[in-house]
């Protein structure tokens, strides 16, 4: 009886390991996709059904075309030894066969349809094998279907039915950097969904604590602020971040271009919401933050952070708190905008390297800073 169990488990880990593969299979058939991620705007709103349009996932590379089979799982019999001219001939035969299978299906599918679609039942197949595998190449390709598959609307709302959200979140406590990224990278897509950030919200300071730790400037470190980055785009749970605000600071005064510009796109979302002010204002930021206007920073940057000043400067009120200016602490941003007037002046100064547009800006936020912390009133 108990050899009989034995053998029904093994049978039905290999009929559902069959099925999954194959559902991969049909993912990574060679194809052209975007590559942006959902997040990389940053800003996008939740429409009624919860949901935002977004650019596609991809891992695959762009330059995909008939002639390049080195995308498509090719099988090939035992005998097609490499290095023998019969071999080479067999694994030539397999290369044509795989293309010819590839090319019918893509025939008999209409014009509109997307052949890389897995319908429910093959999606429950891969998260079944997310769930069951534990090596790092199944579970990479694997999370790499699951993410093209998110970034479709209906299917969003399939993969959470499916009881998907904790089996890619249980993902995250892995230690390989390449499959935790991948994971990160499903729910990035998963999460531009009211219903899904609803459930996800549970996984925000772990993921928090993931990235701040993560190595600097990293794929998964990129990613857990993509992530990030989609869970504030409304004001919910926004305040689920107040105690990292100083980490991301850090992050964006020590990180390159990229990571930068990704905080920044964070610390926007917190700083359009007024009741992130306080918070914002109490984090501690670096000293090195004023350098950013001594160098010729990417003005990009430079433009970003004079963004979020400015909606900062214009939520908070300054004279109905000034009785409660106390409780911000020194080497917080509080302290760094009063005394933004030294940085203002480098930039101004006719030394400087700046760019037009960056002067103008800076000018401009100058006047209403210095307008709403000294008012008239007051001289």
């Amino acid at each position: 009886m108990g050899y009989a169990r034995k053998v029904g488990w093994v049978t039905a880990g290999l009929v559902i390991g069959a099925g999954a593969c194959y559902c991969i299979y049909k993912l990574t058939r060679g194809r052209k996709q975007n590559k942006e991620k959902m997040a990389d705007g940053g800003s996008g709103d939740v429409d009624d059904a919860g949901d935002c349009s977004g650019a596609r996932y991809n891992d695959w590379s762009d330059d995909d075309d008939d002639s390049n089979e080195s995308k498509s799982i090719v099988w090939y019999p035992p005998w097609a030894r490499i290095g023998t001219e019969a071999g080479t001939r067999a694994r030539a035969r397999a290369r044509a066969r795989a293309t010819r299978a590839r090319r019918a299906v893509q025939k008999r599918a209409s014009p509109n349809s997307d052949d890389t679609i897995l319908s429910p039942q093959e999606l429950q197949k891969v998260l079944c094998l997310v769930e069951m595998s534990e090596k790092p190449y199944i579970l990479e390709a694997a999370l790499i279907a699951l993410g093209n598959n998110a970034a479709y609307a209906f299917n969003r709302d399939i993969i959470r039915d499916l009881g998907g959200l904790p089996i890619v979140a249980k993902i995250l406590n892995t230690r390989d950097p390449i499959v935790k990224e991948k994971a990160l990278i499903v729910l990035n897509n998963l999460s531009v969904n009211a219903e899904n950030q609803r459930r996800l919200k549970v996984y925000m300071n772990q993921v928090c604590d993931d990235t701040i730790t993560s190595r600097l400037n990293s794929s998964v470190q990129l990613a857990g602020l993509r992530l990030l980055t989609n869970m504030t785009v409304t004001n919910e749970y926004q305040h689920m971040l107040a105690n990292s605000i100083s980490d991301f600071f850090r992050l964006f005064s020590a990180g390159n271009e990229e990571t930068k510009l990704q905080v920044l796109k964070l610390l926007l979302n917190l700083a359009e919401n007024p009741a992130m002010t306080s918070e914002l204002l109490r984090a501690q930021v670096p000293s090195s933050l004023g350098s950013l206007f001594n160098k010729k920073e990417n003005k990009e940057v430079i433009l970003k952070l004079l963004v979020i000043f400015e909606n900062i400067n214009d939520n908070f009120k300054w004279e109905e708190n000034e009785p409660t200016q106390n409780q911000f602490g020194e080497g917080s941003l509080f302290f760094f905008l009063k005394e933004f007037q030294v940085c203002a002046d480098k930039v101004l100064g006719i030394e400087s390297h700046h760019d037009f547009l960056v002067k103008v800006k800076v000018g401009k936020f100058m006047a209403k800073l210095a307008d709403h912390m000294f008012p008239k009133s007051q001289e």
